[in-house]
Order: structure tokens, then C-alpha cells, then sequence
């Protein structure tokens, strides 16, 4: 039997491990090599630093000088315990927002006639066309004191004086939602697409009203969808850094700030890559406990 190597297999499945490699584990290895230094006034501004070129003697003379006191300071210091609570609060909060709006929009995307949804997709990837800087940009001109939703309600007679939006948690939550909404709508609404309708019918013909039929059917099975974009929200919402920094002003308190502040304010590269570190291990352990629940459950269920 001929058991000839397929290349473009082997390629298929090379491809995306390579592109990990690269972009992702190598960059991961030199924060946290980073991070297990100490902080030094010169360029780069850590030590110690570890030349391969001089073979294990130095590798071992590394290893020897290595100290965890970076993770140690983040557990000690108040500012960046808050940090990473106050983070998880907003991204949470967020997420639940991000839902509450995201969810009758993909719905009533796939509710109607398949001419139409390609026209409603197009709309909600159309944000992505504009820099997400610009975007961000734009909502200061909206919620600022005299932007353009005080004027519009002050001229409405709705409200006597400005609301106070900008530089508060309110703006934040607003434009993490927007910005967002797109990573939840579209798996979701790829779930709800795929739904057989004849299940509802179904449904219907039992007697079942179609809020009944909606809660025991149709959200059961779009919940791969809503973890999928829930998850797509939370993750970058948990390290925004431009969102707070722009609307949320100097009293919104977020890990990604924080962490910028330690890279470019204080030069501490050591402590900001430890910040990076311990913030992706707080992602990362979460989502690949959910991953093996999943799997068993799948298991079981099978």
C-alpha cells in the first residue's frame, strides 16, 4: 500500500501552528523573560538580559538571578488589585450591556427574509471600514457638555441642564458596547440562522406560546452563539486601554491603563510585563476550564 506524505495536509495543519509560534508564544516568551527581570536605568531598561551567543553558562547564571518580585509587587500593591477588579467589573457589566443589545438585533437579523440579511450584515460590519480610533474619537463629540445628545435633548425641552456623561464609567460602558456590539451580533446571529424553524412549529402546534417556545427552544440553542460573542467582548474589553482612557478620563481605573502607565509613564518594563502576564493568565486559565467543560459535556451528551 502507498503511503505517500500529503504535503498539503501537512501544510494545512502546519500553517496555523506556525502563525501561533510566531505571533504569539515567541512574543509571550520575551514578556514574560521580561518580566522576571529588574527594572534599570538604560536601554532597554531591564536586566538581566539573557545572550544565548554565549552558550549555557550564561543561560545558567540567568536562571540563577531570577526572582518573581514583580508578581509579588502586583498582590502587594492596592493600585493594581483594583486595577485588575475594577477591570473585570467594567468588562463584565459591558458583556451583560453588549448582550441585552446585541441579542434582539441578531435575532430579528435572522427573523428576516434571507434577501434582507445580507444588506443587515453589511451594516453591522460597515464600523469596521472607519479606524477604531476615529470612532472612539467620535463619541466625545456626542456626549460632551454641550456635544450633540445634551443639545439634542436640551433642545427637545427633555432636559434643563447638560448631563454629566463624559469622563464617568457611563461613557465607558457606551463605548465598549459600541465598539463591540459586531464581535456578538455575528456569531450569534450565525447560531440563530441555523436554527430549524420546524422546531418552533412545532412548538406552536403543541400549544406552546412563542415567548415559551423562544426560552425552551431557541435561547437554548443559540447559547454556543452567545458564549462565542460574549467571550469575543469580555476578552478586549478586559485590557481596553483606549476606550477608558479617551471617555473614561483619569478617574476610570483599568488594568490596560495601568499597564500603559508602568510601559511609557514610569519606564518599568519588568513590572508592566508582569501586569500583561498575569492579566492574559487571568483570560486564558478561565476560557480553557470553559473549553474542557465543554468537552465533557459533549462527551457525555454523545
Amino acid at each position: 500500500m502507498n503511503h505517500s506524505f500529503n504535503w498539503g495536509r501537512f501544510w494545512l495543519i502546519s500553517i496555523p501552528f506556525i502563525w501561533l509560534l510566531v505571533f504569539f508564544l515567541l512574543p509571550f516568551i520575551i514578556v514574560v523573560k521580561m518580566s522576571l527581570s529588574d527594572m534599570a536605568n538604560a536601554m532597554p531598561p531591564y536586566v538581566p538580559t539573557l545572550d544565548l551567543t554565549q552558550g549555557w553558562s550564561s543561560l545558567m547564571e540567568y536562571l540563577k538571578q531570577l526572582d518573581f518580585e514583580n508578581y509579588s509587587f502586583l498582590m502587594d500593591d492596592e493600585l493594581y488589585v483594583l486595577s485588575y477588579l475594577s477591570s473585570l467589573k467594567i468588562a463584565l457589566i459591558s458583556t451583560f450591556l453588549t448582550l441585552l443589545v446585541g441579542y434582539p438585533l441578531a435575532y430579528g437579523m435572522a427573523k428576516m427574509p434571507e434577501k434582507w440579511r445580507p444588506i443587515l450584515l453589511m451594516m453591522v460590519i460597515l464600523p469596521f471600514w472607519t479606524s477604531f480610533l476615529i470612532r472612539v474619537y467620535s463619541w466625545i463629540g456626542i456626549l460632551k457638555g454641550d456635544g450633540l445628545l445634551n443639545s439634542t435633548l436640551m433642545a427637545l425641552g427633555l432636559i434643563n441642564e447638560p448631563l454629566v456623561i463624559m469622563n464617568t464609567t457611563t461613557a465607558v460602558y457606551i463605548g465598549i458596547v459600541y465598539s463591540y456590539l459586531p464581535f456578538l451580533v455575528l456569531p450569534l446571529y450565525a447560531t440563530l440562522e441555523k436554527i430549524d424553524h420546524s422546531l418552533l412549529e412545532a412548538a406552536a402546534d403543541l400549544g406552546a406560546s412563542p415567548m415559551k417556545a423562544f426560552w425552551q427552544i431557541t435561547f437554548p440553542m443559540s447559547l454556543p452563539g452567545v458564549v462565542a460573542g460574549a467571550f469575543l467582548v469580555f476578552i478586549p474589553a478586559m485590557g481596553e486601554f483606549v476606550i477608558p482612557d479617551l471617555l473614561g478620563g483619569s478617574e476610570t481605573l483599568m488594568i490596560g491603563k495601568t499597564l500603559w502607565e508602568e510601559f511609557f509613564g514610569n519606564r518599568d518594563w519588568p513590572l508592566a510585563s508582569a501586569v500583561a502576564v498575569a492579566l492574559l493568565l487571568l483570560l486564558v486559565i478561565p476560557i480553557l476550564f470553559f473549553q474542557r467543560m465543554q468537552e465533557k459535556q459533549q462527551e457525555a451528551n454523545s
